[in-house]
């Protein structure tokens, strides 16, 4: 009788079982091991042994915990940055300017908080923005919703000083990204994102990260080149997000990578931070079952202004909200939530069904 190992040894590229096995007992893939099971088909059996074996890894890792975070896009203006992957790029700017005034923040704000299961509320503004109204809206929104649920900030570049003064605010976090080919498919400077990034390490707050905006065009090496700055730098959160198809995007001629090639690359992520002492949680953009069954066990649900979307309120269209992110963890399997001051409560079905389905639209 042939054993199952044998088995599927005569079935796999040769030393992915040696990596796998490496990770269950907690051992990082190396860079070279990352491009290897990146290099696969999405739709091949090595793909699915490599998305299987993360979403077991996680889920021992994660004690089978969900987390849902919330996220406010609180203005629309065109945007100097310039990314060939933004409804926002000023080349490209089509949509109505709008700001949201702090009363209608708060509104929003409190309609994602309003159960207590958000782990933390980002509040996103354009990469140009007023960093005193900020400090003005942070302060509202820290009086406005639960004290156990964090805000995190998800803005453009910042000072270490700034970052200081956030933090006394009540910001607990920030997301930062040195994107997939910064500064060429951006008019920012790589430099100065990853200066900000160490003004959040430096100032103690936590900080989110994500392999981004993933398309067709880009390599397993330049992919696991950017995910490995988060292990690099320390991220709290790791995760994964694909670049959604724009038709007045420069970069829509590439087309748009499956949720099934992102599930792979969010099995890499997750399997890439094994050894990682800071990494919490690992996310998935836009909320997916199949990433979530391949290591994430983080969604988003999002209101107001969103970079990948053509409506205002991303509300009514991309964004989901809380009641559906809870439902899309319970199918996903996880049998638990964890808020902001790290208590938990069971994910069942009635949960679920008890949940209101919230409209955010203004």
């Amino acid at each position: 009788m042939v054993s199952n190992q044998s088995s599927l040894e005569s079935l796999i590229h040769p030393h992915l079982l040696d990596i796998l096995y490496a990770s269950k007992a907690g051992v990082n893939p190396s860079p070279e091991h990352c491009v290897q099971m990146l290099s696969y088909p999405e739709t091949s059996i090595e793909a699915s042994i490599i998305r299987a074996s993360a979403d077991a890894i996680s889920r021992k890792r994660f004690n089978n915990q969900a987390l849902i975070l919330g996220q406010i896009g609180i203005e629309t203006a065109p945007c100097p940055a310039n990314c060939k992957f933004c409804v926002f790029s000023e080349r490209d700017f089509t949509l109505p300017q709008s700001k949201l005034t702090i009363d209608q923040i708060i509104n929003q704000a409190r309609m994602l908080t309003e159960d207590g299961d958000l782990y933390a509320l980002f509040l996103m503004t354009m990469h140009n923005y007023d960093y005193f109204h900020l400090l003005d809206v942070v302060q509202a929104v820290r009086e406005a919703i639960p004290s156990h649920t964090k805000i995190v900030i998800n803005v453009g570049d910042f000072t270490l000083d700034q970052a200081s003064q956030l933090k006394s605010l009540g910001i607990t976090g920030a997301y930062h990204v040195c994107r997939l080919r910064e500064g060429c498919d951006t008019d920012l400077n790589p430099q100065d994102r990853l200066n900000t990034i160490q003004a959040i390490k430096e100032s103690e707050l936590d900080w989110y990260y994500c392999c981004e905006p993933i398309g067709p065009e880009h390599t397993p090496d330049e992919i696991v080149d950017q995910l490995q700055l988060g292990v690099q730098y320390e991220c709290f959160q790791h995760a994964t997000m694909r670049r959604v198809y724009l038709e007045q995007a420069p970069l829509s001629e590439f087309g748009q990578i499956s949720e099934l090639r992102l599930a792979q690359i969010t099995a890499v992520v997750a399997l890439a931070t094994l050894a990682s002492e800071t990494v919490d949680n690992i996310a998935v953009h836009e909320p997916n079952l199949l990433g979530l069954t391949s290591g994430a066990n983080v969604v988003y649900a999002e209101a107001g202004a969103n970079p990948r979307d053509i409506a205002l309120d991303t509300a009514t269209n991309r964004g989901i909200n809380i009641h559906q992110a809870k439902t899309m963890l319970f199918e996903a399997g996880f049998t638990a939530l964890r808020r902001g001051n790290n208590t938990t409560i069971p994910l069942t079905l009635e949960s679920t069904l008890q949940t209101k389905p919230v409209s955010l639209s203004y």
